[in-house]
């Protein structure tokens, strides 16, 4: 059996990483800044991390369904208490999509309609909601022909509006940061002014954090520059620091029935162990205030490089936008100078580092570019 081709792989084989770095199977280290699509959060094996895995490893795997898993309760309270959404509720899955396709199942339970408006450029995994729309790629997926999506541009507050005037609206979506669709930041207007208009028109909001979650923007949710609080909150990748976990907070105004959702492997033993061992380490270390220290450094070093045209993002999430294509400046990047980098269509590089970024791999990266972009 072979594997269904449907990524472009590089020939580069990893074989172990710590921190921001990893090394291949050639003893090759990489300046991780690219971390999986912004799963790595807390930085490769940290000590603690593995720690907590292998103890929990040990004693029981894996085991979730109708039985009490006293994890569950203790990663819910940490969540509440970091991302300061204590009274909200949360239910455990596997994965962003998961995570989104429940969203907005539970908001369709709640309104009774099958409505979804998303914004141009977004994505929100392979899931009734997606699409992304970049420079050479548009996915839309055809999982459910019955619900209704209606694709508006992002900020624009009268053309949402006029679409939740129809009164068929479930849920509005919409990503803390816009990711695969460039990096992207929604404005604190339009998320207040959306907030309200759900409110209204009998929507339920949902912030999509998944990838812009978890720290990374430099407050522990995105929308938390806004002033917000969304009647569901997604969450994956960084969660778990590269175990599979997503969840989705959900406001108190929202009462579940049994049966309501359900999951397989959601909230097992292994992925709470691993979900509260990086809330802890976020908290002790202090990784929200470095990804906003580190990446306000980042910005203000990158404005100063001419052929860069735009910066778009928040914290350790950023993008870098040029008036050419850049796959040649990311393969020399990668393979010349052995910094990973993530890309967003065709001409922006995306940086996901982890958390643990510091000063200087920063300034690393920074001459690196500089050189890299003068070879050009």
């Amino acid at each position: 059996m072979r594997l269904f081709d449907v990524y472009p792989l590089f020939d580069i084989v990893p074989v172990s990483a710590k921190g921001c770095y990893i090394t291949d199977n050639s003893g090759v280290e990489y300046l991780d800044l690219y971390g999986g699509h912004a799963v790595i959060s807390v930085g490769h094996s940290h000590p603690e991390y593995i720690r907590r895995i292998s103890e929990q490893l040990s004693r029981i795997g894996f085991y979730s369904n109708s039985v009490i898993n006293p994890l569950q309760e203790e990663l819910a309270l940490k969540l509440g208490e970091l991302s300061d959404y204590r009274d909200y509720s949360l239910f455990l899955c596997n994965s962003g999509a998961e995570a989104n396709e429940n969203a907005l199942k539970l908001a369709s339970f709640h309104t009774g309609k099958a409505g979804i408006i998303a914004f141009e450029k977004s994505f929100h995994g392979r899931t009734s909601a997606a699409v992304a729309v970049t420079d050479n790629q548009k996915i839309i997926s055809p999982l459910n022909n019955t619900i209704k999506r209606t694709i508006l541009p992002l900020n624009d507050v009268s053309e949402l509006e006029l679409s939740l005037q129809s009164g068929d609206v479930a849920a509005v979506i919409v990503e803390g940061i816009q990711g695969i669709g460039g990096i992207r930041v929604p404005e604190p207007a339009f998320l207040k002014k959306a907030s309200q208009l759900c409110k209204k028109y009998g929507a339920l909001f949902i912030l999509d954090e998944v990838q812009s979650g978890y720290g990374r923007s430099g407050k522990f949710f995105a929308h938390q520059y806004a002033d917000i609080q969304p009647d569901i909150i997604s969450v994956a990748k960084g969660m778990g620091n590269g175990f599979p976990i997503g969840g989705i907070l959900i406001n108190p105004i929202l009462k579940p029935w049994f049966g309501m959702l359900g999951t397989t492997f959601g909230g097992n033993y292994l992925a709470c162990a691993a979900g509260i061992a990086v809330l802890d380490i976020i908290k002790k270390e202090k990784l929200i205030e470095n990804s906003l220290d580190v990446g306000n450094y980042l910005f203000s070093n990158l404005a100063k490089i001419q052929k860069i045209t735009e910066l778009r993002g928040k914290g350790l999430m950023i993008g870098i936008e040029f008036d050419f294509p850049v796959d040649q400046i990311r393969k020399k990047l990668l393979f010349e100078e052995k910094i990973f980098t993530g890309i967003s269509g065709a001409n922006c590089i995306r940086i996901l580092p982890p958390l643990t970024l510091t000063r200087a791999q920063s300034d690393h990266f920074l001459e690196v570019l500089v050189k890299v972009l003068n070879k050009l």
